[in-house]
Parts: C-alpha cells; sequence; structure tokens
C-alpha cells in the first residue's frame, strides 16, 4: 500500500497521576505532563502510517515542533490525532494535535522516518 499523504492515526489514554509533570520530572504540578503528550501524539503519528509499512519495518521519531497551549487535569480523557502532510523518500511529515475533554490542549509538526527494524537495532547495539 505504501505511505500517503492524508493517512490519520489516533492514539488515546486518561490521564492519571503517573502522567503528570511532577511524576515524570518535567514540572512540579499534577497536571498532563508534555512528555506524556509528545508520546501520545507520536503514537497517534504511528498509527497512521502502521498499515502502509512493509514487513520487517517501523517508523523512528526525529523531530517534533509542539506545543502545549492547555493544562489537563487527573482523570481526564486524553487523544492525539496525526495526519500525514508530507512524504519524501523515508521521510513522513505528520500534523498532530491532542485534546482533553474540554477541548485542544496542543498541536504541531512531527517527523519520522522509515527504518527497517534489524538494521536500525544492528546500528544502535553496535555501540556496546
Amino acid at each position: 500500500m505504501g505511505i500517503t499523504v492524508g493517512m490519520k492515526g489516533v492514539a488515546e489514554t486518561l490521564c492519571e497521576r503517573e502522567d503528570t509533570a511532577k511524576e515524570v520530572g518535567s514540572g512540579d504540578l499534577l497536571v498532563y505532563a508534555t512528555p506524556c503528550m509528545v508520546a501520545l501524539m507520536e503514537g497517534a503519528a504511528c498509527d497512521a502510517v502502521a498499515e502502509g509499512l512493509e514487513e520487517g519495518q517501523t517508523t523512528v521519531g526525529i523531530a517534533l515542533n509542539i506545543e502545549h497551549i492547555s493544562a489537563t487535569p487527573v482523570g481526564l480523557e486524553v487523544r492525539a490525532e496525526a495526519e500525514v502532510t508530507a512524504v519524501a523518500g523515508k521521510g513522513i511529515t505528520f500534523a498532530v494535535r491532542a485534546f482533553d475533554e474540554a477541548g485542544e490542549i496542543g498541536h504541531g509538526t512531527h517527523q519520522r522516518v522509515v527504518v527497517s527494524n534489524q538494521k536500525f537495532l544492528d546500528k544502535a547495539y553496535s555501540k556496546l
């Protein structure tokens, strides 16, 4: 099938205490942590292109440019959406957005590249 502009993905979670800035070390408050929002956005991007990958392939994140614009308290559902906006060779660009039950909490762009699972792992573990 391949990866094409317009492919969309979603990832959802419940904001729990372990997802807060205070718990993950990115701040002092018990609100949804920016690193958790970023991970959810990356998950939505992975979901968007999963069916377009060949056997033995995956994508890895290489760049993010996001804004976290609204705090989410513990107990609310959080959803991230990603849409492929450009494909250049093995590179993929996504528009990403995140929402809680009250509205948008973040948005931005994300880039990933398609890699061979085994080649990527071999290169990473050659550092040992």
